[in-house]
């Protein structure tokens, strides 16, 4: 399961809903947002290439 979620208050939180049930333990593995990790390489806005990952990501090219 790949989810996205938001980190507030020393606290992550899941930016949709999440089939697990309560008490259920999980695993995470965490990474950066690729434009957070390419920054710099690259002279494009962040929502510019956060949308072109969205778009290669569900097959929309």
């Amino acid at each position: 399961m790949k989810i996205k979620a938001i980190y507030e208050h020393e606290v992550l939180k899941p930016l949709g809903k999440l089939d697990l049930k309560d008490g259920e333990e999980v695993e995470l593995t965490l990474t950066k947002k690729i434009s957070e990790r390419t920054f710099g390489l690259i002279t494009l806005d962040h929502d510019i290439i956060e949308e072109i990952i969205e778009d290669t990501e569900y097959g929309s090219w």
